[in-house]
């Protein structure tokens, strides 16, 4: 190459320093911007406080067991379980905070309307290797002030899987516990989203 001559695509770095500017600046601006998530609640702003009634246990017992509800089963107190389950897991969440029924901003009301332990998984020999529990419940939520209902589910479940044998087998009442928390966190995420 001769002594004056520039090679090809050398320069002053002019076109490199613009497409960084142009091109990649806005593109790690944007990347750092993030996506829009936040960890506060969708509510409005105007809902603080929450008020949890009691769960009651509408579960039927009185109905004949045929192949539809033959897994359908009675447990005591579960409603109870539930209820102090929502109430903790409102005050682990922190958007709405439980507050006496007087002066609460919106009202949850619950019922229990199943309690099933269905088979999953079967042994070589028929027997039951592994279970799943759910629970499902009919929700409500009212604004109290104006006495109007916000939103309603009706159907609404949490369930759990254990296996009754076997290195991995654990309790009933264990994947009950686990059912009931997994309800609970299904519940609270139901309150503090968009209505």
């Amino acid at each position: 190459m001769k002594t004056g001559q520039k090679r090809e695509g050398s320069g002053t770095g002019k076109p490199r320093l613009s497409l960084v500017c142009c091109v990649l600046i806005p593109a790690f601006l944007a990347l750092f911007a993030g996506c829009g998530y936040t960890t506060r609640s969708l509510i409005t702003s105007q809902y603080k406080t929450i008020y949890i009634t009691p769960f009651s246990n509408k579960v039927d017992i009185t109905r004949e067991g045929d192949t539809a509800n033959r897994y359908k089963l009675y447990r005591p107190m579960l409603e109870t379980e539930l209820t102090k389950s929502v109430i903790n897991r409102f005050l682990f969440d922190g958007n709405l905070k439980p507050s006496a029924e007087d002066s609460s901003d919106v009202v949850l009301k619950g019922e229990l309307t199943e309690f099933r332990r269905d088979p999953l998984r079967f042994t070589d020999d028929n027997d039951v290797e592994e279970y799943r529990i759910n629970l499902v419940v009919n929700l409500s939520l009212w604004d109290r002030k104006e006495n109007k209902l916000i939103w309603q589910e009706h159907g609404f479940t949490g369930d759990s899987t254990y296996f009754s044998s076997g290195p991995q087998a654990k309790s009933e009442d264990s994947a009950i516990t686990d059912a009931v928390n997994d309800l609970s966190r299904r519940i609270v995420e139901r309150a503090v989203e968009q209505w």
